[in-house]
This record gives structure tokens, C-alpha cells and sequence, in this order.
């Protein structure tokens, strides 16, 4: 049995003096031992957090303590080893950036797409009245989408708006979004719906659960995650490798960072042209002067800092306290 887990998780609930709660909720995780990354915004959480099973249930145990996030639902994999580096837990405007901020428009707690959840996705996705749309990047759904999706060509999910016309075509069926966790799908279908797409729908959480509970049938295939793993297989039913080698064409499913650091393209790349290129996209990467030593992963991390615990301990953790978990 593996000795961590990697919890997946969202939710959109409003968090009053949330720049200040993300510091608290920073140092809250490091006193638990987690590794991960958290977004903290006026709108909600969302984050991917990593560490033993009991670090894990304990923070699992005090998210859902806290009234607002009662209802967050996480997805919990179980990892050989922790799947981050160190603990981030930033402020941002967003907990995903869409560019959709007014909540008086797009409000997840107010109006979405009628959630699914993964086996009745898969009992809908093949009826001839669906279309099945990928929300996530192109980055993402080259590595892996589910069989006959239809996909955007976008590099972020801000450009998703700008792409609501070309669906245009699609408005008289019923629309089936999805993405990695099901929080992009939130206000996808929020938009949607807002630009007079009647019937939307979207998978609750998103591909993972979908592979979890549903054993990611015609999910072709791996899932991009947004941890050191880059990759996760979803699909135990009958699964195929849909993407192929930047450089050579080759059929691989091996996803990398370019070893450029002014790159960093998320790119796949067989095994024989990482070692030829250097872990690198292109030529001109390869004599770039920031190229990184390419190990044949293509993971590049920054070094851990050890967590001053002394320092931790200064600091006032009655919001942290069992009592009074609620307020995490």
C-alpha cells in the first residue's frame, strides 16, 4: 500500500480577507507536513495537496469542519511518494483564471451547467443529441481526451470566452463539459448558459472521478495533472495512447517541460528524441544559455526548503486549534 496520498480538490465559497487566510492556510498545511499548491481568491479554494495518510485526513477533516467548505469534494490518489516539492498557497484574483470575475454574470454557487455525475456522463456521452467539449488547453487534451470530444485550440483557460461563438453550431444539442477536477467546468457552463446554450451539462469531478468510478471507459489517453507526476492513467477498460512525439511523430505518451528555462513548453517527447534533443522542443532551445541538465524525466523542481517549525509555532493558531477547526 502506498504510504502518501495526493488530495485533489475546489470549491467555490466566498472567503472574506482571503489574502490574509491564504498566509494562515500556508502555514496551517506546513504544520501538517503537506507539499502542494493552493490558490486562495474572494471566490473560493483550489488546490492539490500531498502528504501521508493521516497529514491528508487531518486536513481533509478541517477543510470540511469549516461551514463555508463543507461541501468541497476531494479526489484522493494514492502516490509512492508525495507529489510536490514544497508548500505554496497563494492569493490570486481567481481560483481558476477565466477573466470571468463578476459574480452579478457568472456566479458557480448561483447557476451552472446541471452536474453529471461519472456514470451518468457515460450513459449520456455517445447519444446522438451530445456533444461532448473539452474545457482545458491544448496541453492538456493532446496528452489525453475522451473519444470523439471536441476540443479548442487554447492555451489558457482566459481564452475559453473568446471561443463560445465557434460552438455556435452545437446550440440545439445537449452540451457535456469537461476537464481534470471539474472546477474549469463551473464556469464554463456558467458561460454557456449565460450566452443562451440551453441544455449544459458538466462532469462532476471532472476526469478523475470519471476514471475512478466509472474506470475512465473511452477516456483515450492520460490525464494531465498539475503536479510533478504530469501524467496520470485514467482509463482500465480499454485504453489507447493518443498523442505522439513533437520531434519525430512516434506514438508516445511521455509529457515533459522543455529543459530551456525561457521555454518550458509542456510538450510529449519519446524517450529516444528527449535524449538526442536534450529534453528540448526545438534546436534553438538546445544552445539556449538557461538549458537545464536534462535527466530523461523532464521534471525540473526547485530544491526543498526545510519547514522552520520554531517559527510556525510563534505564530497565533487559535484559528488552527481542534476546537475551532471550523475556521481553519
Amino acid at each position: 500500500m502506498a504510504q502518501y496520498q495526493t488530495l485533489l480538490y475546489y470549491c467555490y465559497s466566498p472567503i472574506e480577507h482571503a489574502e490574509q487566510f491564504a498566509a494562515d492556510h500556508l502555514e496551517f498545511c506546513k504544520s501538517l507536513g503537506l507539499v502542494g499548491r493552493i490558490i486562495v481568491a474572494d471566490e473560493g479554494l483550489n488546490g492539490t495537496v500531498s502528504g501521508t495518510a493521516a497529514s491528508c485526513q487531518a486536513y481533509i477533516d478541517a477543510v470540511h469542519a469549516d461551514p463555508r467548505f463543507a461541501k468541497t469534494d476531494f479526489k484522493i490518489d494514492e502516490v509512492e511518494e508525495p507529489s510536490f516539492i514544497k508548500m505554496h498557497c497563494r492569493y490570486k484574483s481567481e481560483i481558476v483564471h477565466s477573466g470571468l470575475r463578476n459574480p452579478e454574470i457568472i456566479d458557480p454557487n448561483k447557476r451552472t451547467g446541471i452536474h453529471l455525475e461519472p456514470t451518468e456522463f457515460m450513459e449520456m456521452k455517445d447519444r446522438d443529441d451530445v456533444v461532448v467539449l473539452d474545457v482545458r488547453s491544448n496541453y492538456e487534451h493532446n496528452v489525453g481526451r475522451f473519444k470523439n470530444a471536441v476540443t479548442l485550440d487554447i492555451e489558457n483557460f482566459r481564452e475559453f470566452p473568446e471561443k463560445v461563438k465557434e460552438l455556435e453550431q452545437y446550440k440545439g444539442k445537449k452540451i457535456l463539459t469537461y476537464c481534470t477536477g471539474g472546477i474549469k467546468c463551473e464556469k464554463a457552463s456558467a458561460l454557456l448558459l449565460q450566452e443562451g446554450f440551453e441544455d449544459v451539462y458538466q462532469l462532476h469531478g471532472g476526469i478523475i472521478k470519471y476514471g475512478k468510478e466509472a474506470g475512465g471507459k473511452d477516456f483515450e489517453g492520460k490525464c494531465y495533472v498539475f503536479d510533478n507526476r504530469v501524467t496520470v492513467d485514467v482509463n482500465n477498460v480499454n485504453p489507447v495512447v493518443v498523442s505522439t512525439c513533437k520531434n519525430c511523430g512516434k506514438t508516445t505518451s511521455k509529457m515533459i517541460n522543455c529543459a530551456n528555462a525561457e521555454c518550458n513548453e509542456h510538450f510529449t517527447q519519446c524517450d529516444e528524441c528527449g535524449w538526442e534533443m536534450e529534453g528540448c522542443c526545438a534546436n534553438a532551445c538546445k544552445s539556449n544559455p538557461r538549458k537545464r541538465e536534462y535527466d530523461g524525466t523532464g521534471y525540473y523542481v526547485k530544491v526543498s526548503q526545510p519547514v522552520n517549525f520554531d517559527k510556525i509555532s510563534k505564530r497565533k493558531y487559535k484559528n488552527f486549534a481542534p476546537k475551532t477547526q471550523s475556521k481553519m
